[in-house]
């Protein structure tokens, strides 16, 4: 088994992936409160993390810099429009 967990950094996001299953999981701190009002926001989240869940599974470098720069630019443009 060739797990191994990626902690991208200034993200708060933390992905466990084994490269022979090609599957994995994902968490972060990047989720708001449990209400109606942040369900909108909590669901853009859900999928930028899908997205970078993805990545990392088929293979793509999700901590490398440039690539790590594109996450913290989402996560902004995603607190800008909530």
């Amino acid at each position: 088994m060739a797990a191994r967990t990626i902690e991208i950094p200034n993200t708060g996001i933390i992905v466990a992936v084994d490269s022979v299953l090609k599957a994995g999981t994902i968490t972060s701190n990047l989720h708001s409160g449990d209400t109606p009002e942040y369900e909108e926001y909590n669901a853009a989240i859900d999928g930028l993390e899908a997205l970078v869940l993805a990545h990392a599974c088929s293979g793509i470098d999700v901590s490398a810099p440039a690539y790590v720069e594109g996450i913290i630019t989402a996560i902004d443009a995603i607190n800008n429009n909530f």
